[in-house]
């Protein structure tokens, strides 16, 4: 008789601990996990492009740069797919960003070359992360949530993988008569133009949401998405140095083009006032 009541509450006791389990509300990852992953996979591939650069290695860096781009796409793609955008994600990804696409290209080219040219070459090299931050504090204090179609000023992925494009193409780049990639004549400029692009107000065109509603609506521009991304498939080092200096191009002619326009079509609208208040006055 013991032996049966004994069975009997290891029973009650068995069934009492799995009606508990059951009833358990399991926790869910919050939906920044996934895209913060992300982001922190940036940060330290940007880290690692920091070592590399200091142990001489500056094609590894390089390419760790390029990674950490990789890692700063998918987390933006990560937080649309799983709506995990949050005020949290954007600080965790400027952070990030500060680190992968202005330290590490500034500390990578003090190294490689312009640490060489003195007091010049330190200031030259520290552009990238000083307008970078500048680049980033902006964005942030402007941000309202939605994705904008225009970045105000050179986004900083880009102009830490247009840096970073010319560093892998140094060996043709050298070859051409006059370039040497190793000269601050020839490296700084390229470092002022892109750190002064990323707090400037050019315009330039931010990446949209791969989708076959985009396609249909867009299908010119998808089709040089899909051109560039084939290329740069095809002939990696070449094809980034390609489209950037493309789209660096052609977002400052669409700036001051339409700045232009606009010029123009006020000027009539101020000659009419201007005739129209002299013949009041006369």
């Amino acid at each position: 008789m013991s032996g049966v009541g004994k069975q009997r509450r290891i029973r009650q006791r068995l069934e009492t601990y799995r009606a508990k389990r059951g009833g358990r509300v399991r926790r869910r990852l919050p939906p920044t996990t996934v895209p913060s992953f992300f982001t922190l996979m940036n940060l330290f591939s940007g880290f690692l492009a920091i070592i590399q650069a200091s142990e001489g290695r500056f094609e590894n860096a390089a390419w760790l740069i390029v990674l950490a781009a990789f890692f700063d796409l998918l987390d933006g793609m990560m937080a649309r797919l799983t709506n995990g955008s949050s005020l949290f994600g954007v600080e965790l990804d400027s952070l990030s960003d500060i680190v992968s696409f202005g330290v590490a290209p500034a500390f990578l080219v003090h190294q490689y070359a312009l640490g060489e040219f003195g007091l010049v070459g330190l200031v030259v090299s520290a552009l990238p992360a000083i307008c970078g931050a500048v680049r980033l504090a902006r964005f942030n204090v402007n941000f309202d949530g939605e994705k904008k179609p225009f970045f105000e000023g050179m986004p900083i992925p880009g102009q830490a993988m247009f840096i970073v494009a010319v560093l892998l193409n140094a060996s043709w780049l050298d070859s051409l008569p006059g370039i040497d990639t190793t000269q601050i004549t020839f490296l700084g400029p390229i470092i002022v133009l892109m750190s002064v692009l990323m707090i400037s107000p050019i315009r330039f065109e931010s990446m949209p949401k791969p989708s076959a509603e985009f396609l249909r609506a867009e299908p010119r521009k998808g089709l040089i998405y899909v051109g560039a991304l084939v290329l740069m498939l095809i002939v990696p080092r070449e094809g980034v140095l390609i489209c950037l200096s493309t789209y660096v191009l052609v977002s400052i002619w669409r700036t001051f083009s339409e700045a232009g326009r606009a010029a123009l079509r006020s000027s009539p609208v101020e000659n009419a006032e201007n005739a129209s208040g002299d013949g009041k006055a006369s």
